[in-house]
């Protein structure tokens, strides 16, 4: 089936999401859904959550941002919802209540929203992307990104560090945020000095 099947597709599952994540945003964006669902998994253990709503929404956060689906001067998040709302989930068999659920955790995600979440689904979502930006993987993620200026990456990443660190509430994302800062915090000074400042 190709892309332009699954998305005319009458009837959607979670595989047709999963293979339209894979072919609309490539393996870089599936493996980061990835990453996100076992950070989700791993910060809410013990954590009461519909788990197939939050992991819809976790395949379909960033579609918004997707060359298909995007739109100029629409933000991502939102545009991921509007996605959702009127392509995808009218052609999942959900229960309403789910489909809030789905909807609100896509649109809140973003680490630049400020705006409180109603849901645990949808804290969990944010939560677990914020993670998703620090340490190691925050970093690779963004010189990955390009373009090839070092010093702009490395501006990016120092940013998004500010706006994410002090908003984790959920314990266990406190914990693996505070490591994820600080191996940060080493990697960057020794690019510094391996760079001799010259970035």
């Amino acid at each position: 089936m190709t892309t332009t099947e699954l998305v005319l597709n009458p009837h959607l599952a979670l595989p047709d999401i999963i293979e339209l994540t894979r072919t609309e945003g490539d393996a870089w964006k599936l493996s980061h859904v990835r990453r996100v669902l076992k950070l989700i998994g791993l910060i809410g253990a013990g954590m009461v959550y519909d788990e197939t709503a939050v992991t819809i929404a976790t395949y379909l956060h960033d579609w918004g941002a997707y060359p298909r689906f995007q739109q100029p001067g629409v933000e991502h998040a939102l545009r991921s919802r509007q996605v959702a709302e009127t392509l995808i989930l009218p052609r999942m068999v959900l229960p309403d209540t789910a489909v809030a659920i789905i909807l609100e955790t896509i649109e809140y995600h973003d680490y630049r929203d400020f705006r409180p979440v109603q849901s645990t689904e949808a804290l969990l979502l944010r939560e677990a992307d914020f993670l998703d930006f620090l340490g190691i993987i925050g970093l690779v993620r963004e010189y990955g990104r390009g373009p090839k200026e070092m010093e702009s990456a490395c501006r990016t990443v120092l940013k998004r560090r500010e706006l994410i660190q002090d908003r984790f509430t959920l314990p266990v994302a406190q914990q693996m945020a505070a490591t994820r800062l600080a191996r940060l915090a080493q990697c960057l000074a020794w690019l510094q000095e391996e760079s001799f400042d010259f970035l």
